[in-house]
């Protein structure tokens, strides 16, 4: 079954808790002894890291020639523990990590950072906030998702499928969270850095090799933007696909994490670096503008040109402006951004108890947090609200769980601890008839999702729509994925963690699923993975437990060109770390 093209076309207290993982980068003011030349700080100089956990961050010497120096905790609780990593002497840092005990109470500590090196000494601080612990079974299918990446991918070309099992073509988007999965791999020794790396180099040099052109049929792309399925040996259009603009930005989400992950001084990092600039330089960013200026185009086909629709706020399409926006090539023009926010006011206001920035499917507030960090930043429009955008994602999760514990439509299970909409997979195009006489419908692959707009709801849950929100919303997700393991583990947990979706409340007889199958009692339950759902759940996981993507990302200069084009200022931005 080909994979059904979600479009979703949308016309239309800033406060300390202890909520969001990963880390804030920025320099903090120097400090030091009066009678020592020695100076430090931390970058960032705010981690947030969840119990059994732990987090890196920088320290800046000056001068560069007193590294290595020797760093103590002048005041850390118990369970709280420095380990010194490497120096880089010539730009003035040596990296440190933090280890938190799992059984160091969450809550926010400041940290004294004491130096020395030879007989000068210096001090500085660094606030952490200690998240709840992520549980063994969480911990084990970050791992399994993983190696759902790294096995299903084609090792040849390194392209990734939609779906797996029985899948025939790729996805790029998949392929985009591939290339964002691997160093994941290397920073918690499930595979080396070279093995990482050489997967790497395998992919951008096929995607690089693939041929751009307006032919129906041969080509990969046009413009530098990629069909939204390749076959998954070939690397040409698979069926009648459309050139994505969306998925060509997830994609290239994934290059750019690599070009900045990959920092080392080796031929394969090297090309790494250098396919990567070349694959995002390609990219003529304005060509999709041009049904519609300044507007950003959904797609385009050789059969049809372009898409009748644009991207419009609010949707998953934040990470496609900001690419676009921040291209040292091909950038859009400065008024992008603000036309992509100008149908925001149709989508703000309160649902289930919560005033955010509405969309229907989780998904759309997953995707673009997934790599960019957007905790303490605010566009204009945020500014005006008094929030970001990682605390307007909380307040989807949170009003998610409160449409489930209301339960308008009486679906079996729903509550405070079975939650979760999104587009998934789902049992199939049916009406059926309960055995009381209620008619109900259902869907296959289908956007489902519980906002102000485009909300869709046949009972289907799936997993990502929570986990992928581990890190906007801990206190609420962990419970709520600890129960559903608890109660349908066995049918919802697989080799490479846990399948799609499934529908408690489909329990009829006699009708064939579009995949998985229907256990007597229990519901519907998926049998496959989409690399589109797998990608948040292994993502968000490692952003609440060490905030790698969020970190790497902050660095590179695309994806901060973008924000500072697109008007967002104060945070990691501004050298003013925000934990939430």
């Amino acid at each position: 079954m080909q994979r059904r093209v979600i479009a979703l076309v949308l016309i239309g207290s800033l406060v300390l808790s202890a909520c969001g993982g990963g880390s804030a980068s920025a320099p903090n003011s120097a400090v030091g002894t009066a009678a020592s030349s020695l100076q430090i700080s931390a970058d960032p100089s705010a981690l947030a890291v969840p119990a059994g956990g732990n987090g890196s961050f920088l320290l800046n010497v000056s001068p560069s020639t007193s590294i290595p120096v020797a760093v103590n905790l002048g005041n850390a609780p118990s369970g709280i523990t420095l380990t010194a990593g490497t120096t880089t002497a010539s730009s003035g840092q040596q990296s440190e990590q933090l280890m938190v005990d799992g059984a160091v109470a969450p809550g926010t500590y400041a940290l004294k950072l004491d130096a020395t090196s030879g007989s000068e000494t210096a001090t500085t601080t660094l606030s952490l906030l200690v998240n709840p612990a992520i549980p063994a079974s969480l911990l084990q299918v970050e791992q399994q998702t993983f190696q759902y990446f790294w096995n299903t991918t084609n090792p040849v070309n390194g392209l990734a499928p939609d779906h797996w099992p029985g899948a025939s073509y790729a996805s790029i988007a998949a392929t985009g969270f591939a290339l964002s999965a691997y160093p994941i791999g290397v920073q918690n020794g499930w595979v080396t850095r070279a093995q990482a790396a050489q997967r790497v180099l395998t992919t951008l040099q096929f995607l690089a090799s693939l041929p751009q052109g307006s032919a129906s049929s041969g080509d990969a792309g046009d413009h530098g933007f990629f069909y939204h399925f390749l076959d998954i040996n070939t690397g040409v259009r698979y069926g009648a696909s459309e050139i994505s603009s969306v998925d060509t930005a997830l994609l290239m989400a994934g290059v750019l994490f690599d070009a900045s992950y990959f920092d080392q001084a080796n031929s394969t990092e090297l090309q790494i670096r250098t396919l990567a600039n070349q694959l995002f330089g390609d990219v003529d960013w304005p060509w999709m503008t041009q049904a519609d200026p300044p507007l950003i185009n959904l797609a385009w086909t050789p059969e049809t040109g372009f898409s009748p629709y644009n991207w419009q706020g609010y949707n998953e399409a934040m990470i496609l402006y900001i690419e676009a926006m921040g291209s040292p090539t091909y950038p859009v023009s400065a008024d992008a951004w603000n036309a992509w926010a100008s149908t925001y006011p149709a989508f703000w206001g309160t649902y289930y108890g919560r005033q955010y920035l509405s969309f229907g499917p989780m998904f759309g507030f997953q995707y673009s947090q997934a790599w960019i960090d957007f905790r303490g930043i605010q566009d204009v429009w945020m500014r005006a609200q008094g929030i970001d955008y990682f605390i307007n994602s909380r307040r989807a999760a949170e009003a998610q769980q409160s449409y489930a514990i209301a339960d308008p439509m009486g679906w079996t299970g729903y509550g405070a601890d079975l939650w979760g909409l999104t587009a998934c997979d789902g049992p199939g195009d049916f009406t059926l008839t309960s055995a009381t006489g209620q008619v109900r419908s259902f869907k296959g692959y289908y956007a489902r999702g519980a906002g102000r707009q485009d909300s869709f709801d046949d009972g289907t849950v799936a997993p990502t729509a929570a986990l992928g929100s581990i890190a906007f919303a801990p206190a609420i997700v962990i419970p709520t994925m600890e129960s559903m393991l608890s109660t349908y583990g066995a049918y919802i947990q697989g080799q490479y963690g846990l399948f799609d979706a499934f529908n408690p409340s489909f329990t009829y007889a006699g009708v064939t699923p579009d995949s998985g199958s229907v256990v007597p009692g229990e519901g519907w339950f998926d049998s496959e993975y989409l690399g589109i759902d797998q990608g948040p759940i292994l993502m968000m996981l490692e952003n609440y437990r060490s905030g790698l993507e969020w970190s790497v990302m902050r660095g590179n200069s695309v994806i901060v060109d973008g924000l500072q084009r697109a008007g967002f200022t104060g945070g990691w931005l501004a050298g003013t770390p925000d934990l939430q």
